[in-house]
């Protein structure tokens, strides 16, 4: 049974990591989930303790919210208005839904989003430009973050595991 917990914390952990980019998928909240199984096992809390557990979950959350707003916050800094912003974000659905480029689709597709919503506002190359850059910013501010927290939580797992057995 152990193994089968372990396991289905290691896949959380990787779904975690691939939902840090991907925007469908909350990805510090999964990989928090597979740390969170390991409290099944007997024994864990010897060497899992609350207070680690607390400050993890305060971090995915802080995470999680800053992630939806950066991309925003990164738009209007960069002079871009509400326009931007819609673009920026029906552009990262439309690069979830066609995967045009691969991975790759989910960097450009909300660049491109802003840009031409910008131009649809009727804002000029030079504005739109910024607005675009400032999601991208936003976007790739985002993604880091997330990937650092679930890497802590890797980490952590990892670490716990090895004091375990």
């Amino acid at each position: 049974m152990d193994y089968l917990i372990i396991a289905l914390g290691i896949i959380l952990l990787l779904i975690g990591f691939i939902g840090c980019i991907v925007p469908a998928l909350p990805g510090p909240p999964i990989s928090y989930g597979g740390l969170l199984l390991l409290l099944f096992l007997d024994g864990m809390n010897k060497y899992l303790d609350t207070p680690l557990l607390i400050w993890t979950g305060i971090a995915v959350v802080v995470v999680t919210v800053i992630d939806y707003v950066l991309p925003i916050w990164g738009t209007k800094k960069f002079g871009g208005t509400k326009a931007g912003v819609r673009g920026s974000t029906l552009g990262l659905i439309a690069g979830i839904v066609f995967p045009i480029f691969g991975p790759l689709t989910l960097i450009i597709a909300p660049f491109f989003g802003a840009m031409i919503a910008e131009l649809i506002a009727g804002q000029d190359n030079k504005v739109a430009m910024k607005s675009a850059f400032g999601s991208f910013i936003g976007f790739i501010s985002g993604t880091m973050l997330k990937l650092i927290v679930s890497g802590w939580i890797a980490i952590v797992f990892g670490n716990v595991l090895t004091k375990y057995y």
